[in-house]
């Protein structure tokens, strides 16, 4: 599946984030850029990685009025967990069905150690205030993924 094209307005979704509570997309619009960041599962190492940088950047991301929302298909209960450990003082969507994976193009076909399986593809989009897509982030390593998200804002 293809990812949504940039320029266009960014597929809509309702999750639960770590506490039970329905965010929306459209809670943002005229209100903030929004960094949506798919991860394959909590507090795994590279995840961690990825969660804890952007944890350390608040006032760098608030500059560039951004919120974070991590998207992964854990449950909302593995959620709280991950941030209560790690301290992330930002949301976790729960996306179990993988509904919205699949809307943005980010539940495929993976490979670890030899084996075939489907899964969370590593992504990031970035939404503008406006609600369209204005950047796709598919290839970047998890420990610069948040330098990344920074330069991408910079140019909007």
């Amino acid at each position: 599946m293809a990812h949504p094209k940039i320029g266009n307005m960014a597929p809509a979704f309702t999750l639960t984030n770590q506490k039970g509570e329905k965010v929306s997309l459209k809670d943002f619009r005229d209100k903030a850029n929004v960094l949506l960041y798919f991860y394959p599962k909590a507090l795994t190492p590279g995840c961690t990685t990825q969660a804890c940088a952007l944890r350390d950047i608040p006032a760098e991301l608030k500059a560039r009025d951004c919120v974070v929302l991590g998207v992964s298909p854990d449950p909302e209960a593995k959620l709280q967990r991950f941030i209560d450990k790690h301290e992330l003082n930002f949301d976790l969507l729960s996306d179990e069905d993988h509904a919205i994976a699949d809307k943005y193009g980010v539940w495929g076909l993976k490979k670890f150690m030899g084996k075939e399986f489907m899964g969370l593809i590593r992504t990031s989009f970035i939404i503008g205030k406006d609600g369209r897509l204005k950047v796709i982030l598919d290839k970047f390593k998890t420990k610069t993924h948040h330098e990344d998200v920074l330069a991408a804002l910079d140019e909007l």
